[in-house]
């Protein structure tokens, strides 16, 4: 069944007072460091941190009192396991959710907070979805694709209604693609709409579901790679979104890791914003220049996910520090008799930086049993500060030790 713009604003009738109508604002902090003027549509501020309750909500409410009354179940990853818990709740539907064992600890817990059952199994998408079956299956349950599903594209679709209203001169729209849904629902209600503004799908060098369709003409099956946007790894992008998505689309651009996390760590100082991955995906391809032809131009980024495993956060700010050249680590050989590390240590706070952690390697450090490696955690300004602080080392007359 094709979906429509007709689909898509029922699905915004179907859904209002049940999913939160989402604020786009202008950022003048990432404006300055993307050269675009860049708009971001908050939806991390969804009541489940996604945009998945849209389509959630919206597939939910077209079941029969039937299938209602069996149940749900779907594979996911955990944003769109959370929107339909969280909905199931609300309009008394259960659910039951396959996830699988990437599925960050914090979704986890919280789809299980929110009253759905929840399963672990498999490695990646297809195994999950393969149980989900199963399990539909066994007990009689209505399966609900996470991006593939015409109601849950037209759900997503909703999204764009809004940015149009919000930033009625947008010039472009900046979109994470993972299974292509959010893609699918934004690209089809602009193009009926708005012609003439530009649609970007952003997915991870490491996911490139979207691209590998392109390349092949069709939807094909991509190797699981870990990565930082775990809502984009589903392996392969749904067929009837490919085909919503292919012809309305500007392009699809790749972004790096590094990127994604540097992109996280902006939006946590820039914006005050908590995002996961996925939702980073389109700061990080504006900062890596990988759409040059949008700079000077207004660009609505789809901020489309918050849910991001707390340790995993800490983890992601420490990369982006490091890939910013505000943390850095290098071992040097100083005396290891009174007064060494001290000597070290007041190079350092001269230089301005500021010691994170030390280490004293004794066992490794060579024949001279005077001497100590000291492996040095730094924080620095910026990767110039870096480079300062590594020359003040040298004329310290601190020899580096190659690792």
């Amino acid at each position: 069944m094709p979906v429509t713009l007709s689909d898509i604003r029922a699905a915004r009738r179907r859904i209002a007072g049940g999913v939160v109508v989402t604020p786009c604002p202008e950022s003048i902090p990432l404006s300055e460091i993307t050269g675009a003027r860049i708009f971001c549509k908050l939806d991390n501020l969804q009541r489940t941190g996604s945009f998945k309750e849209r389509g959630a909500r919206n597939a939910l409410l077209r079941l029969s009192p039937g299938q209602r009354k069996r149940g749900v179940v779907a594979a996911s990853a955990g944003n769109h396991a959370l929107g339909l818990a969280y909905h199931g709740r609300l309009l008394g539907i259960p659910v039951s959710v396959v996830m699988p064992d990437y599925a960050p600890l914090i979704k986890v817990s919280t789809c299980r907070r929110l009253g759905a059952r929840v399963l672990i199994r498999g490695s990646d998408f297809g195994e999950a979805r393969a149980a989900a079956d199963a399990l539909a299956a066994q007990e009689g349950l209505t399966y609900i694709h996470g991006f593939d599903a015409p109601d849950i594209i037209a759900g997503q679709g909703t999204i764009a209604l809004e940015i149009l209203e919000q930033v009625p001169d947008v010039e472009a729209i900046v979109c994470p693609v993972g299974g292509g849904g959010l893609l699918a629902g934004v690209a089809l209600a602009v193009k009926a709409l708005r012609p003439k503004v530009k649609v970007y799908g952003v997915e991870s060098t490491v996911t490139a579901n979207f691209s590998a369709a392109l390349r092949a003409g069709r939807p094909v099956r991509v190797p699981r790679k870990p990565t930082l946007a775990d809502g984009l790894a589903t392996r392969i992008v749904g067929a009837n979104a490919f085909e919503l998505a292919r012809r309305r689309i500007a392009g699809v651009v790749r972004v790096r890791e590094e990127w994604i996390a540097l992109a996280i760590l902006r939006m946590v100082e820039l914006e005050k914003a908590v995002v996961e991955g996925a939702a980073a995906a389109p700061l990080a391809a504006m900062m890596a220049g990988l759409l040059p032809e949008l700079r000077g131009r207004r660009v609505v980024l789809v901020t489309c996910g918050g849910n991001i495993d707390p340790t995993i956060l800490s983890r992601v700010i420490e990369k982006g520090l490091v890939h910013d050249g505000r943390m850095t680590r290098f071992t040097v050989e100083i005396s290891d008799r009174p007064g060494g590390l001290a000597a070290l240590a007041r190079v350092i706070a001269e230089s301005g930086a500021s010691f994170k952690d030390i280490e004293h390697d004794r066992a490794f450090s060579g024949p001279d049993v005077s001497a100590v490696n000291a492996v040095c955690t730094v924080e620095t300004r910026d990767h110039a500060h870096v480079r300062q602080l590594h020359r003040a080392l040298k004329q310290a007359g601190f020899p580096r030790v190659k690792r």
